[in-house]
């Protein structure tokens, strides 16, 4: 298969989706790689690596019409809509549920879409979003570190326990990998930190790995406020349902928070958990509602770009090599996990979340992959 690796355009957006070392792997495996030229520079990777690798570095038009499968990193910008394609394999985070206008063009164009977002394991969780997620919440919890400085705007507090100084409290809503990131930086600073979940078991998980100051609370209207009302930063790490209409924190409780105290929304789902969210840039980070900094960058983990592309690459090759290796097609019909990532097959969309949330007509995964 021919495969084309393009340089993200998004605002900031530095990660590649294939280092060097995962270019080598497609073509040792017999497949054509075209590597736009810079796409690695943003993560400190050169043309001159790529080639080593084994890549054909070309300009934007050449990958894009040269390849079978794009394999990137963000979403489709409009910039790029010129280039799909029917049958064109589109392998990246494409969080469709989000992008009402990309998701049209995906399915006009008649593209393959896979998300990374989407694809399971065997445990139900997601191996492409994890690694992300690990550092979204330890660049979350650094963006607190930062914007909390007097300098930055902040209200001039070092979140770390200091002699003769209360000690801060951090809540973190959700113990999943974006919980647990900021948990680990946050406690280790020795700050009070309190962390919510609704699954006794994640919780218990969480403990286990996470130093005595971590208190760990169950996730329930009464608790949250508590939290909401005591914490200088409230970071939150869960995702959440697009179709939901109802929030874990209201605009009215943040009228509740300290004075000075922030919101570090690393889900940053629009209008989310927390109601008061909007997406925001690594240009222009933080914004104000009630009072409160909120600090909802999107793509946090590209402040991070050479440890977030390698860890992106190191877990999405193996699926990029199935698809490449046998074909799109049975790729998808031999494996299940990979099939949840199917976003949309020949302009029929395919994710439920999508469908509901922009009534939209859905076509079942598991009804494609019979036509195979």
């Amino acid at each position: 298969m021919i495969v084309g690796v393009p340089k993200e355009i998004k605002n900031n957006e530095y990660r590649v989706a294939a280092v060097p070392a995962g270019v080598a792997e497609l073509v040792k495996n017999g497949h054509k790689v075209y590597v736009e030229h810079d796409a690695g520079s943003g993560s400190g990777f050169t043309d001159k690596e790529y080639e080593e690798a084994g890549a054909v570095i070309a300009d934007c038009d050449i990958v894009w019409n040269k390849s079978e499968m794009i394999y990137k990193v963000k979403e489709i910008l409009p910039e790029e809509y010129k280039y799909l394609r029917e049958g064109q394999v589109i392998f990246t985070y494409i969080h469709s549920n989000a992008h009402l206008e990309m998701t049209k063009e995906l399915l006009k164009s008649k593209v393959i879409g896979i998300a990374y977002e989407d694809v399971t394991n065997e445990d139900g969780k997601f191996p492409l979003l994890s690694p992300m997620s690990e550092l979204a919440g330890k660049g979350g919890f650094l963006a607190a570190l930062h914007y909390g400085q007097t300098i930055n705007g902040g209200n001039g507090i070092l979140f770390n326990r200091i002699s003769g100084v209360n000690t801060p409290v951090i809540t973190i809503i959700g113990c999943g990998h974006s919980g647990l990131g900021a948990a680990e930086i946050a406690s280790n600073l020795g700050n009070n930190v309190k962390m919510l979940d609704v699954s006794k078991e994640v919780m218990d998980d969480a403990k286990a790995k996470l130093p005595a100051n971590v208190e760990f609370l169950y996730s329930n209207r009464a608790n949250l406020l508590k939290c909401i009302k005591e914490s200088d930063v409230l970071i939150n790490c869960i995702l959440w349902n697009k179709t939901r209409k109802d929030h874990l924190v209201y605009k009215d409780d943040l009228k509740l928070m300290k004075k000075g105290a922030m919101i570090i929304d690393v889900a940053c789902d629009d209008n989310g958990a927390i109601e008061t969210c909007r997406s925001t840039t690594h240009a222009d980070p933080v914004y104000y509602e009630e009072g409160i900094m909120h600090y909802c960058v999107d793509n946090i983990p590209s402040a991070f770009s050479r440890t977030a592309s390698i860890g992106l690459s190191n877990s999405t090759l193996p699926y990029a090599l199935q698809m490449a290796g046998k074909g799109c097609e049975k790729a998808l019909k031999e494996n299940k996990l990979l099939l949840k990532g199917l976003t949309c097959y020949r302009g029929k969309l395919t994710l439920e979340e999508t469908a509901v949330k922009h009534n939209l007509e859905l076509t079942p995964q598991e009804e494609i992959i019979q036509q195979f």
